[in-house]
């Protein structure tokens, strides 16, 4: 064999290789990765103890306990928080696997966002998952998300156990958030519009005013007292009669400590035996709402064991749906100042 024949055979060789490469599945590398090791092996078991969870960084800590099947929040007097999200960072703590080895040199760690939480500017957050006793079922500080641009790549994010200076690749979803906001489900209510047949709205200091709908279908609400009221704003009665559309809140605490001035009570009745009573104050320009629900339906008292315990904050723009006064309701025109006339052109 001479020498041409040497070279032609090993870039044959060499483009065989190449080829292989360039032409391997993805899936093949992938098989690889998935022999890792769970984080956190036999997890799923041992969380059937899970009594806290505390999300760290270094600027405070977000403390969720259970009580029975449900977690709260107890800075917000132990206000029920999202199960569903909850359920999904469970179970993808229970599901994360350790894929890549990477840094154990400690100054390395800021880059990857695993250094010590508590370091004043660090981006990183410190998981613990207790039991009853404050023992760890699970402990792991969460760095920087890797971005992936490929399909049918599972999510991946810097990890290191806080005992440990060896820091992860880590693959899977873990959904963390620090901001205690993000925890809670804003939704009070969301009855439609048309269910709404009557307010009575009490004021200290102001006429009686109840707003009605006609007999008619499809009709809408009406100024039924005082008699004598003038045309009201459509928008204004829209407003009134979509006061429990998509209604959500801004801040929320237990009732017995609602702050502010009482504004007075409306009570609006609805459809399928439901009267809903508001009692809304005033406390630094931010409005604070209390609601009690009545009548025999399930619907009633699902509303009322939901509500009772709590007051809620809401948009400001929303005292005028719950408790109006009868100035509110005049036409937008005789609510705003004449414009000034221009000034003369010189002639």
């Amino acid at each position: 064999m001479n020498r041409r024949t040497l070279l032609a055979l090993g870039g044959a060789a060499a483009a065989s290789v190449a080829a292989a490469v360039l032409l391997t599945p993805r899936d093949v590398e992938r098989g690889e990765l998935a022999l890792a090791g769970l984080a956190f092996p036999g997890l799923a078991a041992r969380l059937r103890d899970a009594a806290r969870i505390e999300v760290a960084k270094h600027d405070g800590t977000l403390i969720l306990l259970r009580q029975g099947e449900a977690w709260v929040l107890p800075d917000r007097g132990n206000y029920p928080v999202r199960a569903e999200k909850v359920r999904e960072m469970l179970v993808g703590l229970t599901e994360l696997r350790l894929a890549e080895a990477r840094t154990s040199d400690p100054g390395q760690h800021e880059r990857l966002g695993v250094d010590d939480p508590k370091r004043p500017g660090s981006t990183a957050l410190l998981l613990r998952v207790l039991d009853g006793g404050g023992a760890p079922i699970a402990e792991l500080i969460l760095g920087r998300r890797r971005v992936r641009t490929q399909g049918n790549v599972p999510e991946s994010i810097y990890v290191r156990r806080p005992a440990e200076a060896q820091a992860w690749l880590a693959e899977g979803r873990l959904a963390v958030d620090a901001d205690p906001q993000l925890w809670l489900d804003r939704d009070i209510a969301n009855l439609p519009q048309d269910r709404i047949q009557r307010v009575e709205v009490r004021r200290a200091g102001e006429p009686a005013l109840v707003l009605a709908r006609p007999g008619e279908p499809d009709a809408k609400l009406r100024i039924e007292v005082p008699a004598e009221a003038p045309e009201a704003d459509e928008v204004a009665l829209d407003e009134i009669a979509r006061a429990f559309e998509f209604l959500t809140f801004l801040e929320v605490r237990p009732a017995a400590g609602v702050p502010g001035e009482a504004q007075g009570e409306s009570r609006f009745s609805l459809t399928d035996d439901l009267a809903i009573t508001v009692r809304p104050s005033l406390h630094q320009g931010n409005v604070w709402i209390r609601l009690q629900a009545e009548g025999g339906s399930p619907e009633a008292a699902r509303l009322n064991a939901r509500w009772e315990p709590w007051a809620y904050q809401v948009g400001v723009w929303k005292l005028k749906a719950f408790a109006p006064r009868l100035e509110d309701l005049k036409p937008r025109e005789a609510n705003t100042p004449a414009a000034p006339e221009p000034p003369a052109t010189p002639r």
